[in-house]
């Protein structure tokens, strides 16, 4: 019997001599081809950096580092009260739409991924067609709406219209399916409702598609430039995207300009730095069960 399963067991095959470069080579192919897109990635980063720290008089593309390093735009953009306030609005408005859409999206998608109610099917394929209407068709509609509401310059009326995600609602959906049903099994045999199984279940294991999901959320929103160009048409309203593209019509130095440019990355650096792990994790999860 031994012997039958033995010459039924296909034998194992390894890579030899003759596979080993040519898997070398396209290692170095694709690890060329990452330095590359890299490289093309930091240009432009390195290029608004070395215009915030050069004198107003420097040309429009640098060549180099410039002799005379200087910090003045920094500290003038840093001290105007118009950019700090912009800032603000933008903190605010990703702030605030990255929590409730985390919360909305999570419980939306756990409802759609363990209960069994008529016409859930039709419901998460509705959701997700409205990812196919681009933001432009809805926003005439979406600012007539708003306006009668008394929502122009107004957080609310900034922030509201920007909380249905139905991508994130099925990004927790396929998540929260893969998770293991014994863990449901077990919390039901133990008498948890269905709010302790969400509060202490669903979102401790979520916490990397949460904070996935938080890093492209807080992006969109801190990025985001129409809708809070066209409900925001007071200065102090303005989010930061908004601010800095009205410099522009200002005359205001490009160095300065630059300046602004570069201290608004840094929040975007600061939420990847501190998710990344989760991210990774993510990742590293994907298609796993059990």
């Amino acid at each position: 019997m031994t012997a039958t399963i033995e010459a039924q067991t296909p034998p194992r095959t390894y890579p030899t001599q003759a596979h080993r470069p040519r898997r070398n080579r396209a290692n170095v192919w694709l690890t060329l081809l990452l330095v590359l897109a890299s490289v093309f990635t930091i240009v432009p980063f390195v290029a608004v950096l070395v215009l915030a720290v050069s004198p107003e008089s420097a040309p429009t593309i640098p060549r180099q580092l410039p002799d005379d390093v200087t910090l003045d735009n920094l500290t003038a953009v840093l001290s105007a009260s118009s950019f700090l306030r912009w800032t603000l609005n933008s903190v605010l408005y990703s702030v605030v739409s990255v929590v409730i859409i985390l919360l909305t999206a999570a419980m939306a998608g756990y409802a759609f991924a363990r209960k069994r109610f008529p016409g859930s099917t039709a419901l998460m394929w509705s959701f997700l067609a409205t990812l196919m209407v681009p933001i432009q068709a809805t926003l005439i509609p979406m600012f007539v709406l708003v306006s009668r509401l008394d929502g122009v310059n107004t957080f609310w009326g900034l922030i509201v219209p920007t909380l249905a995600n139905s991508q994130a609602v099925f990004l927790m959906r396929q998540f929260i399916r893969e998770l293991p049903d014994e863990l449901f099994d077990a919390a039901k045999i133990d008498g948890a409702g269905e709010w302790t199984v969400f509060w202490r279940l669903v979102l401790p294991l979520t916490k990397p598609v949460l904070a996935t999901l938080g890093i492209f959320v807080f992006l969109w929103h801190w990025n985001d430039f129409l809708w809070p160009l066209v409900i925001a048409q007071t200065d102090e309203m303005r989010t930061l995207t908004v601010g800095l593209s009205t410099l522009n019509a200002e005359s205001v130095a490009r160095a300065r300009i630059m300046a602004s440019a570069a201290i608004s990355v840094v929040p975007c650096l600061i939420i990847f730095g501190v998710l990344q792990r989760y991210l990774v994790n993510s990742v590293a999860t994907t298609g796993l069960k059990g």
